[in-house]
C-alpha cells in the first residue's frame, strides 16, 4: 500500500515551526490557562494558594513545575461540574468517562472547544494518511464516551465521508467495509482483531479488505500488537493518543511516514514526565509519568493532570512536536504480583513473540493462601489450530511460561486455547485481567 505522506501546503503552520516558535507560543498560551483557571475554578484558585504560587509566577515554561498537580481524586470529588470554568449555559457539550468507582467523571466543552477538539483530531487523521474524501469506518462507541464523537467530528472536518457505526454488531461491521470500501477505519485495538476473526470467518483475505490504515486508541497496545493488527487486516496501524479529563482523541497522534510514537499537539498541550513516585520532573527522553496541561481549553482546564500513564518525551521526527514513548502501562494498572510489579502489555510483548498465538488474552489472578498464582489464557491462531497437536500446544504453553518467567520473573500457569475460546469485547476496551484476590483491608 502506498501511505499519504504531507503535501507541501497540508499542514499547519506551527507543525513546522522551530522549537523557539513553539516555546512562544506554549509560554502564550500557558499564562492565559493559568490565570483562566485560577479566576473562574474555585478548586484551582485553593490549590495554587496552598501551595504559595499565582499565575503570575510564571515567567518560562520551567516555572510551571511549581504549580501543584490536579488529580482524577479532583474530578470525582467535585462531580459533576464543580470544576468547569464557564457558567453552564455556555457549555456546548458533556462527556463523561466510566467510573469504576461509582461516579463518572464529567467534563464540558463550549463551542470554541470543541471547534479547537475536531482541528485537532482533523490534524490526527491527517497525521495518519487520511485525506479529504477518503471514507473512514467509525467502529469507537458513541454517546457519553468521548471517542466516537471526537473522531466524528474530526473526521468530517477534514473532509471525509464518515460511517458512523459505533462498537458492537461485528458481522454488519464487516459487511458494511465490504459494501461501502471506505479506506480508514477508527476503532480500539482489541476489537479491531475481533473484526479481522470475522473477516477471516468469512473468508475474506487482507489483500481483499479496502482498509488501507486504522487509527487504534483508548487502550495500551505493544508493537506486537500492531504487526499483529497490519498482517490480519492489511493496513498500517497508526496509534493515536486521548483521555477525556485532557479532551478525547486527538491530543497527540503517529505520523504515518515514521509509525515512531504518537506526536503530541503541543500548540494545545503541555507534556511533562514526572517521577511518579517523587513527583519531579525529569528530562526528556527518561521514563516516568504522563502530565498535561491545557494550553486552549474554555470549559475544561487541566493544570498539571497526572494521567497516571506510564512514557517518555521523545525528540521530534516528522513533525516539530515531541513524541511519546508506548504507554508501557499504567501506574494504577501495575499488578504486583509475589513483590513483582507487572504490568498487562508485558506479557502481552511475550505471547505476540509466538506468530502461533493471537492477540486475544486473559490474565487470571488469585491467592492461595499468602500466594499468588497467575494464569494466562491465550489463544491460537486460526491456522495454527489447524496444524498443531496437542503435545505441540503442551510445548507451547511450556515455552511461554518459560519466557514469562525469564523475562518478567514471575511464575504462571499458561493455558493456549482455541481460537475465540476467550470471551470478546464488542463495544471497546478488551479486559484483560481478571483479579480474583481478596482485596486488602
Amino acid at each position: 500500500m502506498t501511505a499519504k505522506f504531507p503535501q507541501p501546503g497540508e499542514l499547519d503552520a506551527i507543525e513546522t515551526a522551530s522549537r523557539d516558535e513553539i516555546s512562544a507560543l506554549q509560554l502564550q498560551r500557558l499564562k492565559w490557562s493559568l490565570k483562566h483557571a485560577y479566576d473562574n475554578v474555585p478548586f484551582h484558585k485553593a490549590a495554587f494558594d496552598a501551595k504559595g504560587v499565582h499565575p503570575d509566577d510564571l515567567k518560562t515554561l520551567a516555572d510551571l513545575a511549581k504549580f501543584p498537580f490536579m488529580t482524577k481524586i479532583a474530578l470525582r470529588d467535585h462531580y459533576p461540574f464543580g470544576l468547569f470554568a464557564v457558567p453552564k449555559e455556555k457549555v456546548a457539550r458533556l462527556h463523561a468517562s466510566s467510573g469504576t468507582t461509582g461516579k463518572s467523571i464529567v467534563v464540558g466543552y463550549t463551542l470554541q472547544d470543541i471547534d479547537n477538539w475536531a482541528n485537532l483530531v482533523a490534524r490526527s487523521i491527517r497525521a495518519a494518511g487520511g485525506r479529504a474524501g477518503d471514507m473512514l469506518h467509525n467502529a469507537y462507541g458513541y454517546g457519553m464516551f468521548t471517542g466516537g464523537l471526537g473522531a466524528h467530528y474530526g473526521a468530517e472536518r477534514l473532509g471525509c465521508t464518515v460511517v458512523p457505526m459505533s462498537g458492537g454488531q461485528t458481522e454488519k461491521q464487516v459487511q458494511q467495509i465490504v459494501d461501502f470500501q471506505p479506506q480508514i477505519i477508527m476503532v480500539t485495538p482489541s476489537y479491531s482483531l475481533v473484526i479481522a476473526e470475522e473477516f477471516e470467518r468469512q473468508g475474506i483475505t487482507p489483500d481483499q479488505i479496502s482498509l488501507k490504515i486504522g487509527i487504534f486508541g483508548a487502550e495500551p497496545w505493544g508493537e506486537g500488537m500492531r504487526a499483529e493488527i497490519e498482517r490480519k487486516l492489511g493496513i498500517d496501524a497508526i496509534d493515536i493518543y486521548g483521555l477525556t479529563e485532557v479532551m478525547g482523541p486527538g491530543v497527540a497522534c503517529e505520523c504515518i511516514e515514521s509509525k515512531d510514537g504518537p506526536v503530541i499537539w503541543e500548540d494545545h498541550f503541555y507534556p511533562e514526565i514526572i517521577n511518579p513516585e517523587t513527583g519531579e520532573v525529569v528530562a526528556d527522553g527518561e521514563d516516568g509519568e504522563l502530565v498535561f496541561t491545557s494550553l486552549t481549553k474554555e470549559a475544561f482546564p487541566v493544570i498539571r493532570y497526572r494521567t497516571r500513564d506510564l512514557t517518555r518525551l521523545l525528540p521530534p521526527t516528522s513533525r516539530a512536536f515531541r513524541r511519546m514513548g508506548k504507554i508501557t502501562g499504567r501506574s494504577d494498572d501495575m499488578l504486583i504480583i509475589r513483590g513483582v510489579n507487572v504490568f498487562p502489555t508485558q506479557i502481552e510483548e511475550q505471547i505476540l513473540r509466538d506468530k502461533r498465538l493471537s492477540g486475544n488474552y486473559q490474565i487470571q489472578l488469585s491467592r492461595d493462601g499468602h500466594l499468588d498464582n497467575v494464569e494466562v489464557r491465550c489463544e491460537l491462531q486460526r491456522e495454527a489450530a489447524a496444524q498443531l497437536s496437542p503435545a505441540d500446544v503442551g510445548v507451547l504453553a511450556k515455552e511461554l511460561q518459560h519466557h514469562i518467567k525469564t523475562i518478567i520473573g514471575i511464575t504462571t500457569k499458561v493455558s493456549v486455547l482455541a481460537p475465540e475460546a476467550i470471551p470478546r469485547t464488542l463495544t471497546g476496551k478488551a479486559r484483560r485481567v481478571i483479579d480474583e484476590r481478596p482485596k486488602q483491608l
